[in-house]
């Protein structure tokens, strides 16, 4: 079992920046490849960026890229993610998430374990 707790969420204007976290505690986090994922309301849980746990390889999004920064660091089993000049319908709730995969993936369903999500509200 791995635990996920992410924190950092708030109320930003637009162009404005936030600093996720995701804290890990169970089985060897530096292990698994982690992800951030969103759902804003009435829409379907996107892949947002994902950080390999071999060589923390990263992917993101096209809408993100240039944008946001997932990272990791494996002695604080903490994984991030700087999100800069943020959009009003950037306005989700962000999930921290964990995957055994070899590979790094972006598909929502080959994550093993999530956090509660915290909630990232951009006003216009």
């Amino acid at each position: 079992q791995v635990q996920l707790v992410e924190s950092g969420g708030g109320l930003v204007q637009a162009g404005g920046s936030l600093r996720l976290s995701c804290a890990a505690s169970g089985r060897t986090f530096s292990n698994y490849n982690m992800g951030w994922f969103r759902q804003a309301p009435g829409k379907e849980r996107e892949f947002v960026a994902g950080i390999s746990w071999r060589d923390s390889i990263t992917s993101y999004a096209d809408s993100v890229k240039g944008r946001f920064t997932i990272s990791r660091d494996n002695a604080k089993n903490t994984v991030y993610l700087q999100m800069n000049s943020l959009r009003f319908e950037e306005t989700a709730v962000y999930y921290c998430a964990a995957s055994a995969l070899i590979s790094q993936t972006q598909c929502m369903y080959q994550y093993d374990y999530w956090g509660q999500g915290t909630k990232v509200t951009v006003s216009s």
